[in-house]
């Protein structure tokens, strides 16, 4: 199986794979290594993560998710989702996966396959369509809807409890965004990197959670933030208590200042999301009034700053270098290498993905895969992998 995923061809499914292989190409002996056998794919990624991680020495752990296109409707949890790969909404299955990274190096190393809500026989959402094929699509009865936030602290823990245990978070503002996620990450003693949307609302540094007095009548009244009384000059926002776009409030803030944080700081980058960091601000946010412990939120783009902005929320320590920062938050990119690498050169988007089992079979193997060609790299000379 090894040798047909590394094998030159167009594409690396069960069949073509076989003919590659020639005398060792079995196809039905394939098609039931992968989608009916009984071997735990958790049980390889465990050993693949003992082996990579003292090779690649990796400063983060990067969390992000990628969608395999689908046709029709036999795969398992395939259903009409938003995913990056296609950039809309597109009929797909999701996957959520978790990386070892450094600066010269990355490998997959456990992934969770995402099921929506239609495919939930719990969920009000359910389709009865889909519900009816978990069982040929040998779903685990007990396998509900969960969220790929939750799917991310999830594979975080397993990776954990093999032993590898890399202090830092890397992720991207879909995650981030989430506060829940932030405030699981807290939880458990880890430091995190993860970008934010521009839309979010935002508050200055100085804004603090008040709770109205209660009369004894209904419910008691939530911890909120004030509205101010008046505006700083020329900024578009209010001082002091009051909260806005995420723009505004940063709009406000003057040239390099960087406020003293109390449980993340904000990150923004000019620049798009492949240069190189021109020139980067950042600010204390808030806490947000229904979770005052869950994160905080990102302050917004400079005013008149015609520039793509990107914003990352961290809660390292206050002596982390501003140029630490953004290496680390642009760390979060060697995810898309391997992910092109992965579907490019050794078909992780090429099986059709039927069963359960089938899926996580597949990109266990093909994970495995992708940590040769990374062993190859980091081991040997430019001149051993050069092409003859």
């Amino acid at each position: 199986m090894g040798r047909g995923l590394l094998l030159d061809g167009q594409r690396k499914s069960v069949e073509p794979m076989a003919a590659r292989l020639g005398e060792d190409g079995n196809r039905q002996a394939l098609a039931h290594f992968i989608t009916t056998s009984l071997w735990q794919a958790v049980h390889v990624r465990a050993r693949l993560a003992w082996r990579m991680a003292p090779a690649i020495n990796p400063t983060a752990l990067i969390i992000d998710d990628t969608g395999f296109l689908k046709d029709g409707d036999a795969s398992a949890c395939v259903s009409r989702q938003y995913t990056g790969t296609a950039g809309k909404v597109t009929n797909c299955q999701a996957g959520v996966s978790l990386h070892l990274a450094s600066d010269t190096a990355s490998a997959a190393i456990d992934w969770r396959l995402f099921l929506p809500k239609s495919w939930d026989p719990a969920s009000p959402q359910a389709d009865p369509g889909k519900v009816a094929r978990r069982e040929r699509c040998g779903i685990p009865p007990d396998m509900g809807h969960v969220e790929k936030w939750q799917l991310a602290l999830d594979v975080i823990d397993e990776t954990r409890s093999w032993g590898v245990d890399v202090p830092l978070v890397v992720a991207d503002g879909g995650y981030g965004d989430t506060a829940a996620f932030r405030l699981g990450l807290e939880e458990r003693g880890l430091h995190y990197v993860v970008g934010s949307s521009t839309t979010v609302t935002a508050h200055p540094h100085d804004a603090t959670l008040h709770i109205p007095p209660h009369n004894g009548r209904g419910r008691p009244h939530q911890p909120a933030y004030p509205p101010g009384a008046e505006e700083r000059e020329g900024t578009g926002h209010r001082c002091g208590e009051a909260g806005g776009s995420a723009g505004a409030v940063a709009g406000g803030l003057p040239p390099g200042q960087r406020p003293q944080r109390v449980q993340a700081d904000v990150l923004a980058v000019r620049g798009t999301a492949g240069s190189g960091p021109r020139d980067a601000r950042s600010a204390r946010p808030s806490r947000e009034p229904s979770c005052p412990r869950a994160g905080c939120w990102p302050s917004g783009p400079p005013p008149n700053e015609p520039e793509t902005v990107q914003f990352w929320l961290s809660n390292l320590p206050d002596d982390t270098p501003l140029t630490t920062l953004v290496r680390l938050a642009k760390l979060r990119w060697r995810i898309e290498h391997d992910y092109r690498e992965m579907k490019q050169a050794l078909g992780l988007a090429h099986f059709e993905g039927r069963t359960w089992n089938g899926c996580h079979h597949h990109v266990t193997l093909v994970s495995v895969a992708h940590a040769f060609c990374t062993l190859q790299r980091i081991t040997r000379s430019p001149k051993e992998t050069a092409p003859a």
